[in-house]
């Protein structure tokens, strides 16, 4: 096994890193809106957190929280969990409840599950929570002078190693490059292809006329996309170059270009506007790039990496090896840039090349500008409590 993660490790290092987290379905044209894939079992092991079981009255707010909504997500979320054995019979029970009030469904969370918190490996209790949401940008299926910035469907020469297949106990790592006659290679970077689009003529999937916007709707993972006739595509996810995440925020403000209290989203934005020039190098140092696919334009929300549609305000990116995906979450925090409260029934709907540890989660705002706002001011702490079948015995001891 040390020689196996050994050459794992050394792998990962020629190949830019190993992408550990989950890759969204593909959702395509005419198929139901409601598609889902197989969640991660709940038997694999959760290295990145320790779960503490704890009573209901440890969830801060829990009595107080409209449950209506988050038990409308965890039904999307059984259209990928209830062929899992774990799950089936608290999906099942969900079923039952025909437009219950929010008492009958308290009542279903309670008599179902035990919530468990969620701890970092350093034993605190206490995590980072951001947002994300689904940004709109004006688009054009054609480029031209305005729409001069492409958006890429997925090249077919960028390759996905699956190390499971071949060392089990290395399922979850998964490396992504590409052939150079008989060499696997890293996939072009962030600034290989900003430097030579010629390196993906022929998957241009449309054009956009602001790269900031761009980069951002990389971030967020999907979007919408608006032409001048008024017609709108959703797009999103469809892979990724396997390069890690990097902050061009962080970045900003250990350059000296941005006090850390500006290093948002919005106040990105704006140092983009301001500073045209320097843009281009600035987002090159973030090497990771996102390709898209073409959503059903029926879909009640973006797809995440659980399969189903988010939900505004319900919805949570987490890390799979901290959080079973699919899973109900209570998540207590605050309002962005504020001490207000938010305590709230989330479900673990979706994943994101940023969001690794424990108590790490990002909150999907929903669409448009104001979830916009909200999403680009996130920046708070929080603690998260996951609620497991309740007869379920976790894989790994827990602290109780």
């Amino acid at each position: 096994m040390k020689n196996q993660l050994s050459f794992a490790i050394l792998l990962c290092s020629l190949l830019a890193g190993c992408a550990t987290e989950s890759v969204s379905p593909v959702v395509a044209p005419g198929k139901p809106a409601e598609t889902a894939m197989p969640a991660l079992p709940l038997d694999k092991p959760f290295t990145k957190s320790i779960q503490k079981k704890v009573a209901w009255s440890a969830l801060t707010g829990w009595r107080d929280d409209d449950l209506l909504p988050a038990w409308r997500a965890f039904q999307k979320s059984c259209l990928a969990l209830n062929k899992q054995p774990a799950w089936k019979e608290s999906c099942r029970q969900a079923s039952l409840l025909k437009q219950p009030d929010n008492a009958a469904v308290r009542k279903f969370f309670e008599a179902n599950f035990t919530p468990y918190q969620i701890i970092n490996t350093d034993t605190t209790e206490e995590g980072l929570v951001t947002g994300y949401y689904e940004p709109l940008l004006k688009g054009s299926r054609k480029p031209s002078s305005r729409y001069r910035f492409p958006i890429y469907a997925a090249p077919d020469d960028l390759l996905t190693i699956d190390l499971g297949a071949a060392y089990p106990e290395l399922k979850d790592l998964r490396l992504r490059g590409r052939l150079d006659g008989r060499k696997v290679v890293p996939f072009h970077s962030r600034a290989d292809i900003m430097n030579n689009p010629k390196l993906l003529d022929g998957y241009e999937l449309l054009w956009v006329e602001d790269e900031v916007e761009l980069f951002f709707l990389h971030v967020q993972g999907s979007g919408r996309i608006v032409f001048d006739n008024g017609e709108i595509m959703k797009v999103g996810f469809a892979d990724q170059n396997g390069y890690p995440y990097n902050s061009i925020g962080k970045l900003l403000v250990e350059q000296g270009e941005l006090p850390l209290e500006k290093a948002s989203m919005q106040g990105i934005k704006q140092w983009g506007q301001q500073n045209p020039k320097k843009l281009p190098e600035l987002l090159q140092q973030n090497a990771r790039y996102v390709f898209f696919r073409e959503l059903p334009s029926d879909l009640s929300g973006p797809v995440g990496a659980l399969g189903v549609p988010l939900t505004a305000g319900r919805s949570i990116a987490i890390d799979p090896q901290s959080i079973p995906q699919g899973a109900p979450v209570f998540l207590s925090t605050t309002w962005p840039n504020t001490n207000k409260p938010l305590n709230r029934l989330m479900v673990a709907q979706d994943v994101g090349g940023a969001i690794k540890g424990g108590v790490r989660a990002d909150f999907f705002w929903g669409f448009g500008h104001e979830a916009g706002n909200q999403a680009g001011k996130m920046k708070q702490s929080g603690k998260m409590w996951v609620l497991l079948p309740r007869d379920y015995q976790f894989p790994l001891v827990t602290r109780q």
